[in-house]
Order: C-alpha cells, then structure tokens, then sequence
C-alpha cells in the first residue's frame, strides 16, 4: 500500500531535479514514477528498462489516454476502458505504478492511488518474471516530462483515512481496509498521532467541563471574543467579507522550526463555515476531532483551474486522519453540522525535507492561487482563560437570573396566600354576617309570634299559704 511503512531499510521515496533523466527504482520490479509534464497539449513519454536494458516498457500519455506497450516486440498492454490522459489544468501531475507482486500496471492524475487512477492492466501469472526484471525509469529523448519523485511501493489498493491504534485494529477492519493502522504511518505521522492521540486529550477537562459550551457561546454572541474575531477574518481567504470562509487558530507551543507554523493547532469551525482548498507545505499531519464534526473533501492536486474531490468524508468525535507529502495533502474542510467543530491539527516536516516551505497553497475565490502562511489568532492556554472569563459571566448571569426567577416565584407565592388568606376571612365575614342575620332573623320571628295564655282546669284551686 502506498504510505505504508515497512522495515525496509529501502528510502520511502526518492526527490528528482528537473534536470533527472534516470533513476533506478528502489526496489526492482515494482514502484511508482511520478512527473508532471511540460505543456500537456503535447503527448510525452518514457521508458522503464529492465537490467541491460535489452526490454522493458515504453509508456506514453497523451490527451486521449495512456498507452504502454513492451519494448522488445511492441505488444501493447491495453485498458479498454481508459478514455483519458493528459489534463490542461495548472499544477497537474500524473503518475506510473508497476506492481510484480500483483502483476498489473496502473496510471493515474495527481495523488499516487486507486481513487485517481484512470489506466489499469492485469497481467497473467505468466508475465511476474518479466515485471520483476524491470529496473530504471528512463526519459525518452527531447521528453517534456519533469520527473518529481519515485515511491518504493505500488499503488495497490484505495487508502484507509480513519487511523486506529493497535488495541482497535480488528481482522475485519485490515481484510477490509476500512481503517489505517497507526504502525503503517511513516515515522514522522506516527510520533505526531502519539501525541495527540491519548485518552486523556480532550477538549472538555475536569477543570473546565463546560470549554466547548464557553466556545459556542463566544460563537454565536455579538461582542464576545470569537464572535468578534471571527468577523475581523472575514476577508482572510477572500477580496470581498465572506464570514463563512474562515476559521480560528489556537495554537499550542512554539514554532521549532520543523512544521509549517506552529506545529499544534486547535481550530474551531463555526457551523457552516469552511476553508479553501489548501494544501499542507508537503507536510506530514495528523487531524483529530475533539468535539462535533468535520467533512473532509480531498482532491488530486491543486489548481486555479478548479478540480473536482475524488472523495469525500465525514468525521466524527473521536476520528483521527492524517496526511503525508504524497496523500491526503489537497483538501477542504467544511463544518455541515449545526454547532461548532473543535479539531486538533499537528504537522512535521519529513526528515529528508530540506526545503521547509512554510505556507498552505490555496484557491482564493477568484481561483487564483495564493499563500497563506500559518499563524495564531490566539495562545492556547490564554484562550482557555478567556473563555473561561466569558463563560463565568454567562454563569454568573444565569445564577442571578435564577435568583430572581426564585425571588419572583417566592414573591409569587407570598402574594397567593396573601390572597388566599384575605379570600378565607372574607369568607368567614361572609359567615359572621349570615349568623347574625341568621340570629337576628330567628328573633324576629320568635317576637312576632301570638302571644297564649294557659288556663288552669276548673277543680284546680290555689292555695294560699300563710
């Protein structure tokens, strides 16, 4: 696979001059030639030798596609369904692979993989010795091809994006290909992953549970310091205001001068916004989401002329990417989520990187391509503080507020049983008044009735006592 890392004590790849007219392929019978070409209006070609140069392969491109047929008797290794070639776009590449092991040929534009290959032949068994033979790549005379670089290993299969450390890699994920594992990365990758890629890098601490809340909030309201940031940087990336098209850089440590800017970046991607297609300074880099989501388009090279990805990907909380000077290095970046994306980047230089460019190409609205070079909007650690200043007082406010809600339901409630209260001795008026019309009314009646005498019976007598 290419951009795996072997214990091969064979270079990964080999950097031409313009001026390179030979090189021997680092393992014999099997690498990837990569060039691009002086006026792609005009067909090109070279050749892969074998040792005495007695056979081989003549491959040409041309605007209507890839032909390549053997030296010694000219028979021609056709892919019927090749319909392409050259492309007239600025800043096209192209690229050869020759697979012995496998026994096939492949031809793309850009990046060196499956996903950009637009030529393939499969060779029978029968033809493995004659693909092993093959040991230089040679330009033909008066060629209009610019060698760029030879790559040890074939292009053999589509690359994983999703990196998984040694304790997740399952069977089914490496018989699949679905993931990358961390020990296939180059040296450089895999010593950028082992630093961001512990359990205990999050976002959201125990001295601050409510960071990616705070960062939000500073989002989404007018005066607060992300907010206000992110409307100063609307003109980054183009000629007239366009808010959706920028980001913010949190930058953790110093330049050492081995990475293009600060090597750690937290960015933070409000939802909806995105980058511009941009690539890495030929950087190696590792891409982890620390908190919502991330798509990823990724093209086969970068141009003004405009290209279309040849993938798309979505990443989650969790995920990490990564890039290499060859793969993944042309992308952009878009938040389709609806709150803010949080990631962490880190980038390296490879070891064998004497040039250290120091700026991301991009494509500016226009389609003109320009340089950004990588800065800070703001110190990590100062950042925290910031936001944790702004999110007391979100705190703060809320607390009051809830007080005063308090105070008003309990004010609220005071108010009801005052009101109960003087409902209850209304009501007992009401009662006093009813007994004493009551009472008044029986009185009343009693004194307005007849008044009856009693007559005692006749053989009654009254005795009189002395």
């Amino acid at each position: 696979m290419t951009g795996a890392n072997t214990n091969n004590n064979a270079p990964r790849a080999l950097l031409f001059s313009r001026k390179t007219a030979k090189a021997n392929l680092i393992i014999g019978g099997q690498g990837v030639f990569v060039f691009d070409n002086h006026d792609n209006t005009v067909g090109c070609s070279f050749n892969v030798f074998n040792q005495d140069r007695s056979d081989g392969l003549n491959v040409g491109f041309t605007i209507g596609g890839v032909k390549v047929k053997q030296i010694s008797n000219e028979d021609g290794f056709v892919d019927h369904n090749n319909k392409s070639g050259l492309v007239e776009k600025a800043g096209v590449y192209y690229w050869f692979s020759i697979d012995s092991q496998n026994q096939r040929l492949v031809a793309g534009v850009g990046e060196s993989r499956m996903e950009t290959a637009i030529y393939t032949y499969q060779f029978s068994h029968t033809e493995k010795s004659f693909l092993e033979s093959l040991r230089s790549v040679e330009l033909t005379p008066n060629s209009s091809v610019r060698p760029q670089r030879l790559l040890r290993d074939p292009v053999t299969w589509s690359v994983p994006l999703r990196v998984k450390p040694m304790e997740e890699l399952t069977m089914d994920d490496i018989a699949g290909g679905s993931y990358m594992p961390k020990a296939n990365l180059s040296a450089v990758t895999q010593q950028l992953y082992e630093c961001i890629g512990g359990a205990k890098f999050q976002l959201d601490t125990t001295d601050f549970p409510d960071f990616a809340k705070a960062i939000q909030h500073s989002i989404v309201t007018p005066g607060l310091w992300c907010h206000e940031r992110l409307v100063a940087k609307a003109n980054e990336f183009s000629k007239d205001p366009n808010p959706a098209e920028t980001y913010l850089r949190i930058t953790l440590g110093m330049n050492n001068g081995e990475s293009p800017g600060v090597p750690y970046v937290m960015e933070i991607w409000p939802a909806g916004n995105y980058s511009p297609v941009h690539n890495h300074g030929g950087a190696d880099a590792v891409i982890r989401v620390l908190h919502g989501g991330i798509q990823v388009s990724l093209f086969p090279y970068l141009s003004a002329d405009g290209v279309d990805p040849f993938a798309v990907a979505d990443f989650k909380v969790g995920d990490v990417t990564w890039i290499s000077p060859t793969l993944n290095q042309v992308h952009q970046l878009r938040n389709v989520g609806t709150e803010a994306c949080i990631t962490i980047q880190c980038y390296m230089y490879e070891s064998n990187d004497t040039r250290h460019y120091d700026y991301f190409d991009y494509i500016d609205d226009d389609g003109s391509k320009k340089q950004f070079e990588p800065d800070s909007d703001m110190e990590f650690l100062a950042f925290k503080a910031k936001m944790r200043e702004e999110w007391d007082a979100v705190v703060a406010a809320e607390a009051a507020a809830a007080a005063a809600a308090e105070a008003v339901v309990a004010a609220e409630a005071a108010a009801a049983a005052a009101a109960e209260a003087v409902v209850a001795a209304a009501n007992a008026s009401h009662d006093a008044r009813v007994a004493v019309m009551t009472a008044i009314q029986t009185t009343a009646a009693a004194m307005s009735e007849p008044r009856r005498w009693w007559c005692l019976p006749r053989w009654c007598s009254v005795t009189h006592v002395h």
